[in-house]
């Protein structure tokens, strides 16, 4: 349910997105408003931005929101919670 169309499990992406201490755990969505996933990590050649952006070096690494729902799925057994949502299923 959660691998893409060749049957493989994306586990994490990485972006251009500015960020900073603290931002670990905040949602990340496309231009259409959907959840792509949640801030992890920044790269280490970024830590710079707190004080200027640099778009060829800032990297984000964030949680594939797909590999987050499966998780909740079948490692913390709440298919329920699952239910409640309104996932958006594209193949």
């Amino acid at each position: 349910r959660y691998a893409d169309e060749k049957g493989e499990m994306k586990v994490c992406f990485i972006s251009d997105n500015d960020i900073t201490g603290g931002n670990s755990g905040s949602a990340m969505f496309n231009a259409k408003g959907q959840l792509l996933g949640l801030v992890f990590d920044g790269n280490w050649e970024a830590m710079s931005s707190d004080i200027l952006y640099e778009p060829k070096t800032q990297r984000t690494i964030g949680v594939d929101v797909r590999y987050i729902l499966f998780m909740i799925e079948k490692l913390g057994k709440a298919e329920h919670l699952i239910k409640e949502l309104k996932i958006n299923e594209r193949r």
